[in-house]
């Protein structure tokens, strides 16, 4: 624990694209346990804890505190990660700072999703009522009805319901004024991020009139309604939620597919696509999501630097099929054909003679094809 950042859990590589998920009022991010393993396969899935939840201290805020206040420690803490823009997930008052950080901080928020949540929590006397009862009498009487507040009958998770009882006091009332002074209805329409809205069908907290509210706001939103679902629907629909996030988040395919018409045309993807079957349709996706859609897109390189490095790899393993492809790609990234053959010449001195010789003839006549 620290006094001056949020606790958190991160998973999967340090290199993949950062995912933030954020939790629900009363729960740590243990709150993410069956999703968050799952999106670490293709994220940096980074959770956090509020204030006085999980391992997050809770001085971190204060009587007053607003979601803008839990929204600035977020960002701390992705600043401290090296994390500059991100995906990012929340549930209830995690999906509040989520839709928060979206108005307020566009610039970081890569894409959006909002679980169980709303732009506003039915006004400020509830939680005023609230956050005063908790002073005086500490958060037992919460625990009891924890499960009929988050869950349908008959379902518990005991390990959430733990995260209630030890919550500091002082710090979850202060979560509750946020939330008191939280209403974001009239700047939805400025959200430009990709957005994911979630429903629980049965949600007594946050019902689905709620997030189609957020739906009907958010310029190009998609609204998905879990039945079964009550407040917690991450976890007692996890499978539910991690396919709506998993589309959602599959943002890196659509972009790979487009930059990987960009680079090698249309004439070549169309003819790919019309050759895909059953058996090397995941192959395909494999190439436009991480090929494509994530070396590709890098920013790092330039594309007519890429095209270098690619036509040097392909000679070096005698690949004169991709080679042609490649050599009209690195045309259509604005090379010229003595830059080409520049890269073919370095090549004969590291990949040998032959295969040098090899991808001049090759270059030669997809340039003859051109008219180069």
């Amino acid at each position: 624990m620290t006094e001056t950042l949020l606790n958190f859990r991160a998973e999967g590589s340090d290199s993949a694209p950062p995912l933030l998920l954020g939790p629900s009022l009363g729960t740590s991010y243990a709150l993410w346990d069956k999703v968050a393993p799952e999106l670490s396969s293709t994220h940096r899935v980074i959770r956090w804890d509020l204030p006085g939840h999980g391992g997050s201290a809770p001085g971190l805020i204060g009587p007053g505190a607003t979601v803008g206040d839990l929204a600035d420690l977020v960002l701390a803490l992705a600043d401290s990660l090296g994390v500059e823009q991100f995906a990012y997930a929340g549930v209830s008052l995690g999906g509040a700072v989520g839709l928060h950080l979206a108005v307020h901080h566009p610039e970081r928020v890569a894409s959006l999703a909002v679980i169980c949540s709303s732009a506003h929590f039915n006004g400020a006397k509830p939680w005023e009522e609230r956050a005063a009862r908790v002073r005086s009498e500490g958060l037992g009487w919460l625990v009891e009805n924890a499960d009929s507040r988050w869950f349908t009958a008959g379902f518990t998770v005991p390990e959430l319901v733990a995260d209630q009882r030890d919550a500091e006091p002082a710090a979850y009332a202060a979560c509750c004024d946020a939330l008191a002074a939280y209403d974001l209805r009239e700047r939805l329409s400025e959200i430009s991020a990709r957005t994911l809205v979630i429903a629980g069908r049965d949600d007594p907290a946050t019902p689905p009139a709620h997030l189609r509210e957020i739906a009907d706001a958010v310029a190009g939103s998609a609204l998905v309604e879990i039945p079964g679902a009550s407040h917690l629907a991450v976890a007692q629909c996890p499978e539910a939620v991690l396919t709506a996030l998993r589309a959602h988040l599959d943002g890196g395919a659509r972009r790979g597919m487009e930059v990987r018409r960009e680079v090698l045309g249309d004439t070549h993807v169309d003819r790919s696509q019309a050759r895909q079957t059953p058996f090397t349709a995941r192959f395909q996706d494999f190439i436009s999501r991480y090929a494509w859609g994530e070396i590709w897109t890098d920013p790092t390189l330039t594309r007519r630097e890429r095209s270098m490095i690619t036509l040097t790899a392909l000679i070096a393993h005698g690949h004169d099929d991709e080679l042609a492809m490649h050599v009209r790609a690195a045309r259509r990234n604005g090379l010229t054909p003595e830059e080409i053959g520049a890269v073919l010449l370095q090549s004969a001195v590291y990949c040998g003679v032959p295969a040098a010789n090899s991808a001049f003839a090759v270059a030669q006549r997809v340039l003859d094809e051109e008219g180069d």
